[in-house]
């Protein structure tokens, strides 16, 4: 398997086989409609979407009732399908703009009531995760949530089969820190696409939340197949039954 390292060029490439207007791709249902929850209430909300591909889940947030989302994402041509998805649909509240979160400039303080990062921080070593929940916690409003998700830490040392979704590891739980695992998501089509997962364990995330200035208990979850998924597909979804796919996590700023 052939690994693209570069994040931009790796979503440049694939950047039409994302694009959707309804669910397609595995964390359609098993991630991003528990996240969209998460994110409730989301009338009036102005959010930052960090990572936000070609706008799906921020187009979800303003049909719930976000007053503005503001997008960013270091593919060009994911932008490039936001932008068009948005004029299309005659969205007036959304911005997009193609900027890597690591040069990100946070010079607007206490901005947002809302900071999602949908699947961003498998695509970022530890020291660049940190860094990054830095920057969000300058940018929120106090009292404000940041909520985001990620692979689950162990999900690729669990499962061995590929079909709809795996990842190729390299070392164990703990000496595979930010190691990079290249991997597939399978979309419900038959058409895979690649992912990425610079591994990191739990508690990674619980000391760079901490270290980031978010000071309060997180509500953490683990995101997984239920039998309405397999109901709706069984050959796609009963692979993944009982495994630990995804975790999800919101905090608030105090």
């Amino acid at each position: 398997m052939k690994v693209e390292k570069n994040t931009k060029k790796l979503y440049n490439k694939q950047a039409d086989d994302w694009s959707r207007k309804e669910p397609i791709l595995l964390s359609d249902y098993s991630a991003r409609p528990f996240v969209l929850d998460l994110c409730e209430p989301l009338q009036n909300l102005n959010v930052l979407d960090i990572g936000c591909g070609e706008g799906y889940v921020g187009r979800e947030m303003l049909k719930r009732g976000a007053s503005h989302v503001h997008g960013i994402d270091i593919s060009e041509k994911m932008i490039e399908i936001a932008i068009r998805e948005r004029d299309h649909q005659h969205i007036k509240n959304a911005t997009y703009v193609t900027q890597d979160i690591r040069q990100f400039n946070n010079g607007q303080q206490n901005q947002y009531d809302l900071v999602i990062a949908m699947f961003l921080f498998n695509y970022l070593s530890l020291e660049e995760t940190r860094a990054t929940m830095q920057k969000i916690f300058s940018l929120l409003k106090p009292g404000a949530a940041f909520v985001f998700s990620v692979p689950h830490p162990v999900l690729a040392f669990l499962k061995k089969d590929k079909y709809p979704f795996y990842f190729d590891v390299k070392g164990g739980y703990f000496s595979g820190r930010d190691n990079l695992f290249p991997g597939k998501i399978w979309r419900r089509d038959g058409k895979p696409v690649n992912v990425q997962c610079v591994h990191k364990t739990v508690e990674d995330y619980f000391f760079c939340l901490k270290d980031a200035g978010f000071l309060s208990m997180p509500d953490v979850h683990e995101l997984r197949i239920n039998d309405e998924h397999i109901a709706l597909d069984e050959k796609f979804f009963k692979p993944l039954y009982d495994l630990p796919l995804h975790m999800a996590f919101k905090v608030q700023k105090q």
